[in-house]
């Protein structure tokens, strides 16, 4: 073996040798010592009876670890906190998980949900947007390893594809894994299968998007008024005392009003009283309780109120000394979440005067908002130091913007002024007689504002028949209002079918190119950048994802590009059957999930996306964004860039380019909120969904009730959201590892 140490030797001393990763160097050292476990009740045996056993042996070998970047430390320590909670004195985990956009919410709720199923026996339920279903399912497979099956509507379709056929909606109480997925909009629609759903018990629930859980009657002049609640509210309300643990995961836990929060967390303790406290806490009043929080009324100072307050619920030891000298003075551990009002007879002078100190840090640091919402922003995970690395908890992504001056705006062209005209008046013309319905009145500027082809083949639609037009935005599909949508009247007025005819005549006028298709070719080929001191030009070389609200107008580009670049793969990413590749001007189907993975591959650098690829797709390889329109939803726009400012991305700094015609809804609305955008995203971590209403708003003419909605978005943040905590987890030095068959025989058991 004299030959393989003269090898070594070589290489180890070789000039252009470089030292090993730490990473590296621990890994090895890990698998030097590796032992394995074989089953599940070795590893929950072998753990103390009041501890929970330790997750690091059923998470190090995942493919996260073995195959991607890993977790980072926030998100490791979301899942410790969650699963300790669980395992803990009141053994249930209530939390909202409000992390912002690209921080990896998908993966800490599935491994948290990973840990409760291999550590108990009943079902786990994910409910998520029916565009998130398989996204969640995917995920679980290729990150974690985690056997899933997802309800289609009809059957339950597991991790492999495998359908297993049924007999009817009852089936949906006999999910073949132990992890089900279901769309929200199932429960928003109501009927049978959301019944059966409430039949069972689970060990977790977890409800991605929670925000869309919310009353219906919210009136910011009368905000505490009895609650309204919407479908999913109202079945998350029913839902949560039949499951142990219950998990929210929204980016936006407060969008105009606290009480916004205070709803979900109303959720959290029903079924749990160490989170709000019983039906007779103080903090079950948010009339009384969010004022005390804001700081708007003064907290009180007498020893017996303030009692009433720490009492019901009596915070955990841990969370601080005085807590901890209660619970000590009372005999109370931290199973007993609540404590008997005359129990404060038990405590001495001392004791009495403490509640007199502690009462303005209990509602400014100790109440349950802050016990219960988990918020961690990027700027705040790029300037928190690991005191073990040294290094900041999250590598800092750069974004630069283009498109957003005054003079950025692109300049609407003599024919297409006079098309966007007669869409406008189209547009206030069918607003007269349709009462709601914004999303079908705006539909025509919402096309045209996105490309000219779009807006021609959705005018031509409408002329011929409105059932033929299409409808992508996911959020529409799932909305409760959907089927009054459908019953409206589609027959056109002589006033409305003059407008539509009138805007294609402009169109026709005029064959020049598309203004939009003119700036994209200009970013992606011809836009000077630099990599360090390299002088480059155009996006393409970076890597670039193009988004649209339509599926038309996506394949319109496609077909534009692939004639100036034959040899390009041009991948389109929408539907479930409409995903593929285009090269030299052939279309080939594809399936999305091959997509992603021809993009993580590096095999392909130009995608062009509808809003199904702006949740849940990872395209850290891509460091650039063309928005080719502007979603009127708000929240779109932070998810679209949520695709490549995120944990892993390659460029230190990402480009993003918004396009909107001068003049047009998009550049109005831009107009109004351009000295509050920085503001509200400031505060919220992204923009509210109820701006949506401001484009609506603006595009029928209604410019008061616009400015009405953004004067409506607080100038300041209604409470801070403190725990915001992150503290270093050392999993990755664990040398014992659950085997993996071990676990998947566990996960594999159906409901």
């Amino acid at each position: 073996m004299a030959w393989v140490q003269e090898e070594f030797d070589a290489l180890w001393s070789h000039p252009a040798a470089t030292p090993l990763a730490q990473v590296i160097v621990q890994d090895i050292g890990r698998i030097a010592e590796r032992q394995v476990i074989f089953t599940v009740p070795d590893w929950v045996e072998q753990t103390p009876e009041d501890e929970a056993p330790d997750p690091a042996p059923a998470v190090i070998e995942a493919p996260i670890y073995r195959q991607a970047n890993g977790l980072w430390p926030h998100q490791k320590y979301f899942i410790q906190l969650a699963y300790d909670a669980h395992h803990g004195p009141w053994g249930k985990a209530r939390y909202i998980l409000a992390d912002q956009v690209g921080l990896g919410k998908t993966l800490q709720l599935a491994m948290t949900a990973m840990l409760i199923a291999l550590t108990g026996d009943k079902p786990i339920l994910v409910i998520a947007p029916k565009t998130l279903l398989w996204q969640w399912q995917g995920e679980m497979r290729d990150m974690l390893n985690m056997p899933s099956a997802v309800w289609d509507g009809r059957q339950w379709v597991d991790e492999l594809g495998i359908r297993y056929p049924n007999n009817g909606v009852e089936a949906i109480r006999k999910c073949p894994r132990r992890v089900g997925i279901v769309s929200s909009g199932l429960i928003t629609r109501g009927g049978e299968a959301s019944e059966l759903l409430l039949g069972k018990e689970y060990d977790c629930i977890i409800l991605d998007e929670a925000h869309r859980a919310r009353r219906r009657n919210f009136n910011r002049n009368k905000p505490y008024r009895t609650a309204d609640p919407n479908n999913l509210l109202r079945f998350m309300q029913a839902i949560a005392p039949r499951t142990r643990s219950l998990l929210l995961a929204t980016a936006t836990p407060v969008q105009l009003h606290p009480i916004e929060a205070w709803d979900l967390l109303d959720v959290l303790g029903r079924g749990d009283e160490s989170v709000l406290g019983n039906q007779y806490s103080h903090w079950r009043h948010p009339e009384t309780a969010i004022p005390l929080i804001m700081g708007e009324q003064t907290p009180p100072r007498d020893p017996d109120a303030v009692w009433e307050w720490v009492r019901n619920p009596l915070p955990p030891a841990e969370e601080a000394r005085d807590f901890a000298i209660l619970r000590r003075a009372l005999g109370a551990d931290d199973r007993e979440a609540v404590v008997p009002g005359d129990a404060i007879a038990r405590l001495g002078r001392p004791e009495r005067q403490r509640l007199r100190r502690m009462a303005p840090d209990l509602f400014q640091n100790h109440n349950p908002l802050i016990r219960r919402i988990i918020r961690r922003t990027r700027d705040y995970l790029e300037k928190q130091i690991d005191p073990k690395t040294g290094e900041p908890m999250l590598d800092h992504i750069g974004v630069q913007l283009f498109g957003e001056g005054e003079h950025e705006a692109i300049s609407l062209p003599p024919y297409l002024r006079d098309a966007y005209q007669s869409a406008e008046a189209f547009t206030k013309a069918l607003g007269k007689r349709m009462k709601g319905a914004g999303f079908l009145k705006t539909l025509l500027l919402r096309r045209v504002g996105s490309t000219i082809f779009a807006g021609r083949k959705t005018a031509e639609k409408m002329l011929a028949e409105w059932e033929d037009v299409e409808v992508e935005d996911a959020e529409w599909e799932e909305d409760e209002t959907l089927d009054s949508l459908r019953s409206l009247s589609r027959t056109l007025t002589a006033e409305e079918k003059e407008h539509l005819e009138n805007f294609l005549a402009a169109l026709e006028a005029n064959q020049e190119r598309d203004p939009k298709y003119v700036q994209a070719r200009y970013y992606l080929f011809e836009k000077v950048w630099w990599d360090g001191e390299v002088r480059k030009t155009g996006w393409l070389e970076r890597g670039v994802i193009i988004f649209s609200q339509y599926r038309d107008s996506i394949q319109w580009l496609a077909e534009q590009l692939t004639a100036e670049l034959p040899e390009e793969p041009i991948a389109l990413y929408s539907g479930p059957q409409t995903s593929g590749l285009m090269i030299n001007g052939e279309w080939t189907p594809r399936s999305r999930e091959e997509l992603k993975q021809l993009v993580a591959a590096g095999e392909i650098r130009l995608m062009l996306g509808t809003d199904a690829a702006s949740e849940g797709l990872n395209l850290q390889r891509l460091g650039s964004l063309i928005n080719l329109d502007l979603p009127w939803n708000p929240t779109r726009l932070e998810q679209r860039k949520g695709r490549i400012q995120r944990i892993g991305q390659v460029y230190d700094t990402i480009f993003v380019y918004n396009m909107r015609y001068r003049g047009s809804v998009e550049d109005r609305v831009h107009e109004l909120l351009s000295e509050r955008l920085e503001d509200i995203y400031g505060l919220f971590g992204q923009l509210p969904d109820v701006l949506e209403d401001v484009w609506v708003d603006v595009a029928l003419g209604e410019l008061e009730q616009a400015q009405r909605i953004i004067d409506a978005v607080p100038r300041k943040h209604p409470f801070e959201i403190r725990y915001a905590q992150v503290e270093p987890i050392d999993w990755e030095s664990c040398t014992q590892v659950l085997f993996n068959e071990a676990k998947l025989e566990v996960l594999r058991k159906g409901w």
